[in-house]
C-alpha cells in the first residue's frame, strides 16, 4: 500500500471481527514494530504478545479494576481484539548503553534525563505496529493500561522488574461499519500546528 494510503487510512480501531490474525501477517506486522529508532541505538523495548483467550481475558479483567464504573462500549469493543501487544520499555538497556566510554558528557546518566527517552522509543514503536496493521489490512488501538493495573498485569504476565508497561496495542480484523464510523474530533494542521521560525509565528509553506 502507498505510504500516503497508510497514513490517510489509519485510525484507532475499537471493535473488532472473529477472524483469526495469520501468523505471518502477525510476524511482519510485529517486526515492523522493530524499526523504530532508539536513542543510541540501546533498542530498549520488548513486545509481549498476547494471543490466547485465556490471556486475553486476564489481561481485560485486570486492566479494568483500574476503571472506574461498570464494563462500557469501549472496553466491550475493544475485547474483541484477537491480538494484544503490550509495549514493555527497558529503561535499563539505556543505563548500559549511556554508561559506555562513547558516550561522555552530561547525557551518560541516563536516570537524570529530563525526557523518558526509553518511553518515547517505545512509544515510536507502538506507531509502527499501527501503521504496519494498516499496511496489512489490519486495525489497531494504541491504548493506555490504568496504573493501577500495573502491578497484576506484571505479575500475571511475568514481566520482570526492570521493565515498565509504556501501552498495548489491540490489533484484528475491524468489524463491519468500523471503517465507516465517524470521527467527531478535529484533526489540527499545519496552520495551527507549525510554527515557522519562532513559536507563534505563521507557517509559511
Amino acid at each position: 500500500m502507498d505510504f500516503a494510503e497508510v497514513l490517510r487510512r489509519r485510525r484507532m480501531v475499537r471493535s473488532y471481527d472473529a477472524r483469526p490474525v495469520e501468523g505471518a501477517v502477525l510476524e511482519r506486522v510485529l517486526s515492523a514494530a522493530l524499526r523504530a529508532p532508539s536513542a543510541g541505538n540501546s533498542q530498549g523495548r520488548d513486545l509481549l504478545v498476547l494471543r490466547a483467550a485465556a490471556d486475553r481475558d486476564a489481561f481485560w479483567e485486570l486492566g479494568a479494576r483500574g476503571r472506574p464504573g461498570p464494563a462500557d462500549a469501549w472496553l466491550t469493543g475493544m475485547r474483541t481484539a484477537p491480538v494484544l501487544v503490550l509495549l514493555l520499555a527497558d529503561p535499563g538497556a539505556y543505563a548500559e548503553r549511556y554508561a559506555r566510554p562513547d558516550k561522555p558528557g552530561p547525557d551518560r546518566d541516563a536516570a537524570a534525563w529530563e525526557v523518558r527517552w526509553p518511553d518515547v522509543d517505545t512509544g515510536m514503536s507502538g506507531l509502527l505496529l499501527l501503521l504496519a496493521a494498516v499496511d496489512a489490512g489490519l486495525g489497531a488501538c494504541l491504548f493506555g493500561v490504568p496504573a493501577a493495573a500495573h502491578p497484576a498485569v506484571r505479575e500475571r504476565f511475568g514481566v520482570p522488574p526492570g521493565r515498565r508497561l509504556v501501552a498495548a496495542v489491540a490489533l484484528g480484523h475491524p468489524a463491519p461499519g468500523e471503517a465507516s464510523r465517524p470521527s467527531h474530533r478535529h484533526r489540527r494542521t499545519l496552520a495551527d500546528s507549525a510554527h515557522d521560525g519562532a513559536f507563534g509565528a505563521p507557517w509559511g509553506g
